[in-house]
């Protein structure tokens, strides 16, 4: 699958989508999915924008609720880190169990699990930067649950090769399998891998019951690791052109709306933080994708750098962005993303989320 970065095609795609075929299918690799995931986490489109253009095509809500339910996810884990902002770098409800290092099983690194659709997955993962959210959720198991790794620093490398890389989703997910953000750890084993990935494999370290996946020790093949050594390479810092005369809009690589002030004459920056991709490191096919993506905004001008630093050197006036949680940073006058949901907050459970948003939404 590639990944266009023009927003007309970004768009395109949004209409194309099949929402009552993704509910039935989605579980499936080959599914009817939509594709659009590296456009909503870098905040081209959002969550909002995509369902109101699908409910314009005439789809009724109820009969597309699978659908409208993992848009909404993403709104609930984006939920989650504003409640716990960087606690959620940590075990969030409970201490990940039966973990014998930090470290990145060095089969699944180097796509030799010997489970055949997980490694044709991991090497096209590395080709386009993507991965459907089921093999995401293999290989969060086989790592944590089966490999006993830690989830932290295998969430970390998703997240570095991920083009739609939001660390909320990704980390949130990596916990709630890992057992760290839910009542128990997901398993699965190479018949459920089968069934959802169309292979016949048989004689795997997973072609066991969930009983038996559940008490097993490390298998061999997981049992060599590799401590990881993840860096962002960014953008060489380049001299800004700004206009002392008109208000300052700042972008990241989490917000890239090309309508935002659209009719607004404007400096327009994206800033590149240094200290967060330190953080939080992506490839150097995440940070091409972005600035790709951001060249959808007129005028628009690179800058690397700390937002202190913008400020000491160009002191840029009237300083608006959207809200995220890393823009806690940020001075001037942050607006809210666009949301399915106005619910703000944590919630104990997905469901507790999306029933209470369905009451506000009168579903």
């Amino acid at each position: 699958m590639k990944f266009p970065t023009t927003y007309e095609a970004v768009l395109a795609r949004v209409h194309q989508i099949d929402p009552i075929k993704y509910g039935r299918t989605r579980n499936y690799i080959d599914g009817a999915v939509t594709y659009l995931s590296p456009y909503i986490s870098r905040g081209v489109i959002s969550t909002k924008q995509v369902l109101d253009i699908t409910l314009d095509r005439g789809f009724n809500p109820k009969s597309i609720e699978k659908f409208i339910q993992e848009l909404v996810w993403r709104e609930y884990w984006q939920e989650i880190w504003w409640a716990n902002g960087k606690g959620i770098d940590q075990d969030l409800r409970s201490a990940q169990k039966d973990v014998l290092h930090t470290e990145m099983p060095t089969a699944i690194l180097g796509a030799r699990t010997g489970i055949h659709a997980i490694d044709q997955a991991l090497e096209d993962f590395y080709q386009t930067g993507y991965l459907h959210n089921h093999v995401r959720m293999y290989l969060a198991t086989i790592t944590c649950n089966v490999g006993k790794s830690h989830w932290l620093n295998p969430a970390k490398w998703m997240y570095f090769h991920l083009l739609d890389g939001d660390w909320a989703s990704n980390a949130l997910s990596w916990q709630w399998v890992a057992g760290t953000n839910s009542k128990r750890k997901y398993l699965a084993n190479q018949e459920n891998i089968n069934r959802f990935c169309h292979t016949q494999q048989r004689g795997t370290f997973l072609d066991q019951s969930y009983e038996a996946i559940a008490q097993m020790a490390c298998p061999e093949q997981l049992q060599q690791t590799t401590e990881l050594s993840l860096h962002t390479h960014l953008p060489a810092a380049q001299p800004l052109q700004i206009d002392p005369h008109l208000p300052t809009l700042l972008y990241t690589s989490y917000q890239l709306d090309p309508n935002w002030m659209a009719g607004t004459k404007a400096n327009r920056i994206l800033i590149l933080e240094p200290s967060h991709f330190e953080a939080y490191p992506v490839s150097e096919k995440v940070i091409d994708f972005i600035l790709a993506l951001s060249k959808n905004i007129p005028t628009i001008q690179v800058f690397t750098g700390a937002f202190e630093e913008l400020i000491q050197k160009y002191n840029p006036p009237n300083i608006h962005f959207k809200k995220h949680p890393f823009t806690t940073d940020f001075q001037g006058t942050g607006v809210n993303y666009d949301k399915i949901f106005s619910i703000r907050g944590d919630h104990p459970s997905f469901f507790r989320y999306w029933n209470k948003g369905k009451k506000e939404r009168n579903w």
